[in-house]
């Protein structure tokens, strides 16, 4: 497990850039509510929207109190609505190298209230095209010296896009002061992965190529991209999953044991995982786009974008050569879930025939959608007379855990970027190795494969599972 992150912050001055965007109202400002519900910020804190247009904080809070009912599923007047918005406020006018617009004032006025040693942070929620521009601008007012900012992803768009940004970003910042956020490696079930494996010798003996016959990271989703059409045509199924989350899990289930789970040798032993792909080939990446598609507003009537990428990944490492790690995710498709299978090789040369054997009978899985579960298959001698073999499932939810308090994802993160904690964050030398391993599938410019709203993608995803094919819902 990644270093605790129960210590207090303290006084705390949280600027969120585009803060009355899309990603502001359904993830930072309800994950930022639930950190006071949770009473996990600092006794004294601050949140200063930041956006073009001027506005008074009692507008901004209106617009929050909004985001938290329609996007959070929260009820404000549960509390603590009142202490929450009194923490808010709100410096229109923009912020740019040139023009600081109202923030500079209104940071010094949060500082005047809860201390002028107040921590900054600072929170990108912009489009990833401006980060090279905003992080200047923190440069050019003064705002950068000790304070801690966060991306969002993805972190560049290709190679040299991010050789490019990350080149700005260390002009102006220590990486000690950046933190790249990754809301997969936030997910309770994403850390139960590690603490399964290396708290419990009946799994981490068994963790590697002997044992597992492939890795299936599997995040497909029956919603469409009809609220978010513009950027999503803009961007694809492999800039906006692929090499984001899917490859970070990837690494999170393919890295050897850390020397220590400190945040810096947990990341390094991510990043030598990824120093490890094999650079993706076309042939086994399949690319798909729903029927429809380019029917929606704001899609061009001849786009190449894909909605669906499935792709076989190799990680070579004496641990993992030769296991093929199977990702999938696309857009209306025939279920939502986000699950990582680990599905263990038959038993051979025993007394059971292996032609007795059920199909993947011995998968251990990792639920990864809301609160998380484990679960595990294995094979059992059907009750009753005969000596058939049948497949049995037991699972384990994760917040029934006792003394378990299940976070979201989001709220984690923050919380560890309050906290100074960087262990579930990216670093630049393994995203590097992330954008060269998928070099080819950015350059693919042939037309994706059309697959039925409601299916499971392409048939040519379905056999680039062979032979060990994917673990589907009964």
């Amino acid at each position: 497990m990644p270093e605790s992150s129960q210590a207090t912050p303290g006084p705390t001055v949280f600027v969120l850039f585009g803060a009355t965007g899309d990603l502001a109202k359904r993830l930072v400002l309800p994950s930022f509510f639930r950190l006071v519900q949770e009473k996990l910020l600092p006794d004294d804190w601050r949140l200063i929207g930041n956006g073009r247009r001027t506005k008074t904080d009692d507008e901004f809070r209106d617009e929050v109190r909004e985001a938290l009912e329609q996007f959070g599923g929260l009820r404000p007047e549960d509390g603590p609505w009142d202490e929450f918005a009194a923490g808010l406020r709100f410096a229109g006018g923009g912020f740019t190298a040139d023009d600081p617009g109202e923030l500079l004032d209104r940071i010094a006025e949060a500082r005047g209230e809860i201390g002028e040693d107040a921590q900054l942070v600072h929170y990108l929620g912009l489009p990833p095209t401006t980060f090279g521009d905003y992080t200047r601008a923190l440069g050019a007012q003064g705002l950068a010296t000790g304070s801690r900012v966060v991306y969002e992803k993805p972190f560049g768009t290709s190679l040299e896009s991010f050789r490019e940004l990350d080149r700005v970003v260390h002009e102006v910042l220590d990486e000690s002061q950046v933190f790249r956020i990754d809301h997969f490696l936030g997910k309770e079930a994403t850390q139960e992965l590690r603490a399964l494996r290396f708290a419990n010798g009946l799994f981490g003996s068994s963790w590697d190529r002997h044992h597992v016959a492939a890795v299936e990271i599997d995040v497909p989703e029956t919603l469409d991209v009809a609220d978010r059409a513009e950027f999503y045509d803009a961007t694809g199924a492999v800039l906006d999953m692929l090499v984001t989350h899917l490859f970070q899990v990837a690494a999170e289930v393919a890295m050897d044991p850390p020397a220590t789970f400190r945040a810096d040798d947990v990341a390094a032993a991510r990043d030598e995982a990824v120093r490890h792909f094999r650079p993706l080939q076309r042939d086994e990446v399949v690319r798909g786009q729903f029927e429809g598609y380019r029917d929606l507003d704001h899609v061009a009537d001849d786009s190449t974008t894909e909605t669906f990428v499935a792709a076989r990944l190799w990680i070579d490492t004496d641990r993992w050569r030769g296991v093929p790690f199977l990702l999938r995710t696309g857009k209306r498709m025939a279920e939502s879930h986000q699950k990582v299978n680990l599905v263990f090789r038959d038993p051979e040369n025993g007394p059971v025939d292996e032609r007795d054997l059920p199909t993947r009978g011995n998968v251990l899985c990792f639920d990864l959608a809301g609160d998380g579960a484990l679960a595990l298959s294995m094979n059992v001698k059907t009750p009753g007379a005969s000596s058939d073999l049948g497949t049995t499932w037991t699972q384990i939810p994760l917040d029934t855990l006792s003394g378990g308090d299940p976070l979201p994802p989001y709220v984690r993160l923050i919380h560890d970027v309050l906290t100074g904690d960087r262990a579930l964050f990216t670093r630049p030398d393994g995203l590097e190795d992330v954008w060269t391993a998928a070099a080819e599938v950015l350059d693919d410019d042939r037309a994706p494969e059309s697959y039925a709203p409601g299916s499971w993608g392409p048939e040519a995803a379905l056999r680039l599972a062979d032979p060990v094919g994917w673990v589907l819902p009964d």
